[in-house]
């Protein structure tokens, strides 16, 4: 039964990460294409950053994840805190407005925006994109959240107000910081989907303005080239990274508060 479920786990990983591999593989092709490979090259990594355009996309699209996802956990947190105090029978209530930006299909959601965007006269660029990726973003905070908040004490509160504690006071030294993993699993989450959101983006992104997903859709309409596979490449490298970066960050904050 062991060697089943381990042969079941080895392939589902050979099936998610072959097709990654090989777009990187192809990425140092020096015939240009994904049909055959001739040789090792660097030409399509010399190109992509000598791209300006797709440079600044590249600036554009990490810098709003990095804000959005930022902005999001500020208020997700604050939020998850507010649905955890609310009584039981508003709990339910709250959350399930909160899953159904979760569960709801993201071309709806696109279209919800535009909609609203294009109604209140708001013009389309990347405030935007900004205001759509916090607003998507905010359920998955909140789910990320709210479980660490029901496992806390009560009586770490507690115990905080009796000893003449502020509210503000118990937030920055008890509250806070026992749900540090949970916030920066909320942020990592949220700037994950910032950074692959394409549908959502595809409606309420302007003419002055992209992102990653965009560009590389519109670029791949016209052909595949062998830049996508170097910029795919290079942002592949850049989530292991971060992945690595919130195991280590995740592990000393739980160390921390065991």
């Amino acid at each position: 039964m062991k060697k089943a479920a381990n042969l079941y786990l080895i392939s589902v990983f050979l099936i998610l990460y072959i097709p990654i591999f090989y777009l990187i593989f192809y990425s140092f092709n020096q015939a240009g294409d994904m049909n055959s490979f001739t040789g090792l090259t660097l030409k399509y990594y010399k190109t992509m950053f000598s791209d300006g355009r797709l440079m600044q996309i590249l600036i554009s699209t990490f810098f709003l994840a990095f804000l959005s996802s930022l902005l999001a956990t500020i208020i997700g947190t604050f939020g998850a805190i507010f649905v955890y105090q609310t009584k039981i029978r508003y709990q339910t209530v709250l959350l399930s407005l909160n899953n159904i930006l979760m569960v709801a299909p993201d071309v709806m959601i696109g279209a919800s925006f535009l909609i609203l965007f294009t109604f209140i006269g708001f013009k389309l660029g990347m405030v935007s994109v900004l205001l759509s990726h916090i607003a998507f973003s905010l359920p998955i905070v909140v789910l990320m959240i709210l479980p660490r908040l029901k496992e806390m004490n009560v009586d770490m509160i507690y115990a905080a107000y009796d000893l003449g504690a502020t509210r503000f006071q118990m937030l920055k030294e008890v509250m806070l910081p026992y749900l540090t993993p949970s916030i920066i699993a909320g942020y990592f989450m949220a700037f994950t989907y910032s950074l692959d959101d394409f549908a959502v983006t595809f409606f309420v992104t302007g003419n002055g303005f992209s992102t990653l997903s965009v560009e590389i859709y519109s670029r791949a309409r016209q052909g595949i080239s062998l830049e996508i596979n170097a910029l795919s490449t290079i942002i592949f490298l850049f989530s292991i990274l971060l992945v690595i970066g919130y195991y280590f960050i995740s592990q000393e904050k739980e160390i921390k508060h065991a």
